[in-house]
């Protein structure tokens, strides 16, 4: 028998040691609950606070642009899947990099996406925030950020049990709202409520309008809908679903919220009557004002809330944990100060949730109204990571492993590297720019780090028996 298919026979605790580490975070989250996380983090109601802008730019075709971003991620979830199968950490491209490539790089691959992590949930609360004021005209929208980020630091400081438990709630909720949509919408298309509304084909896919361009317009939209089926990596260290739990988790979760969104837009785009485009007054609410429409009741405001309470709690939560275990991994490998490897009683990483939400709430004070800059800044890091993580499955796969399974450990991650390549060459200046910077403020740290003597190697190979796991290097001791 090989080591690596012994390494497949080990427990997941077993497994962790052949890296030279100890089980230190709780593993008590099933294939299922990584599967709703995932669905969490990306949120399956996401289409309803951008509907009218994408509808806008994709000439009515937003169906079509979500189908174009599955077809874009798959390539990438693929990628984390064979990454997350051969190396079950905490860090996701932080390890997978690290020990797909190189330390040093896996460094950058780390500092790269911390940029999106460390910002996603400032995102979450700045636009939670936004909305809550128009719900509560002439409130502060300090304190609604200030709001939200107490009560996903408590739940999340509660350990995972809370987490799994609000995570069930509220993806019933937004499950139950989206049946709730497909009632609404095939009864008024059905009843023609809406004057000119009708259900064709042509949401999905309209060959007078399809273009080149529109196409790449739409691919740029489309990826950067389906970012957050990345973050069940961070979760690996505490999956007890066995090696591939992660890996099943993010492309499963990946497929069922494109589905869903297709689903969801599909009927939106026939409710819009064929109109060209929304007006700059309606398009932020185009969705909202569809529901109205199509119901003529009070369901619009219903839906309003659900979506706010649904980022603002259920999704910034998620990116919350995955951030605070992406600094725990980091740590534990002696890249980021000592103290974020410190757990709590429920086995969580404290200091780690506590920073996050303290550079949130700092944060907030300067990006309220700037939800665009922070959308641009947040897509370059995880862009960037994405990239590295698939030249890490080349090189892990074919160049160190000499596998011969070419679809996947080859042309996949190379599609996939083109695809997310040509989606960051196309990026706004700002995002462009704010990534560089923080890459560079990334090499000074790490210069600094190789200064002081601080090592910048990865305990254990991975894929090794039981009994050659190094009697030293155990990372979670220091």
């Amino acid at each position: 028998m090989t080591a690596s298919s012994e390494s497949m026979a080990l427990t997941p605790q077993q497994q962790l040691e052949a890296y030279g580490y100890k089980q230190e975070l709780k593993r008590s989250i099933s294939t299922m609950d990584l599967l709703i996380y995932g669905l969490i983090f990306m949120v399956p109601i996401a289409p309803w606070a951008i509907f009218g802008v994408v509808y806008n730019a994709a000439g009515g075709m937003v169906p079509l642009v979500y189908l174009i971003g599955l077809i874009a991620m798959i390539f990438t979830a693929l990628a984390y899947q064979q990454m997350a199968k051969s190396i079950p950490l905490a860090g996701s491209v932080f390890s997978y990099v690290g020990r797909g490539i190189h330390p040093s790089v896996g460094f950058f691959a780390g500092w790269a996406i911390l940029l999106d992590y460390l910002l996603v949930p400032t995102l979450l609360y700045v636009f939670a925030a936004e909305s809550m004021v128009g719900i509560f005209p002439d409130s502060p929208r300090w304190v609604w950020a200030l709001i939200f980020v107490a009560i996903n630091m408590v739940i999340n400081l509660m350990g995972v049990s809370s987490m799994k438990l609000i995570n069930r709630v509220f993806l019933t909720v937004e499950l139950v709202f989206v049946v709730i949509f497909v009632i609404i919408a095939v009864t008024a298309l059905t009843g023609e409520t809406i004057p000119g509304a009708v259900f064709s084909i042509d949401p999905l896919w309209d060959a007078s309008k399809v273009t080149g361009p529109l196409i790449a317009a739409a691919l740029s939209i489309a990826v950067l809908s389906f970012l957050g089926f990345d973050g069940i990596a961070t979760m690996s260290e505490e999956a007890s679903g066995g090696r591939n739990s992660a890996g099943r988790a993010m492309v499963m979760s990946l497929c069922i919220v494109a589905f869903l969104f297709i689903v969801q837009t599909w009927l939106a785009s026939a409710l819009a009557g064929g109109r060209e485009a929304f007006g700059d007054d309606e398009v932020g609410n185009a969705f909202f004002t569809i529901v109205e429409a199509a119901s003529n009741s009070g369901w619009m405001t219903a839906f309003f809330v659900v979506n706010v309470l649904a980022v603002g709690i259920a999704n910034a939560m998620a990116a919350q944990a995955a951030t605070s275990r992406l600094l725990f991994s980091m740590s534990r490998d002696r890249q980021l100060p000592k103290f974020l490897h410190t757990l709590n009683k429920r086995q969580v990483p404290q200091n780690g949730i506590i920073l996050v939400s303290v550079l949130s709430a700092i944060l907030v004070l300067f990006f309220v109204g700037q939800i665009d800059l922070i959308s641009s800044l947040v897509n370059f890091g995880a862009l960037f990571g994405f990239m590295l993580l698939h030249l890490a499955v080349i090189v892990h796969y074919i160049v160190r492993k000499k596998s011969r399974n070419f679809l996947l450990h080859l042309v996949a991650p190379a599609i996939g590297f083109l695809i997310i390549g040509y989606v960051l060459l196309n990026a706004n200046v700002e995002a462009k720019v704010g990534g560089v910077v923080w890459l560079v403020v990334g090499a000074a740290v790490f210069v600094y780090y190789k200064m002081t003597g601080r090592k910048t190697d990865l305990s254990g190979e991975g894929d090794m028996p039981a009994n050659e796991v190094p009697a030293t290097g155990m990372r979670g001791e220091l």
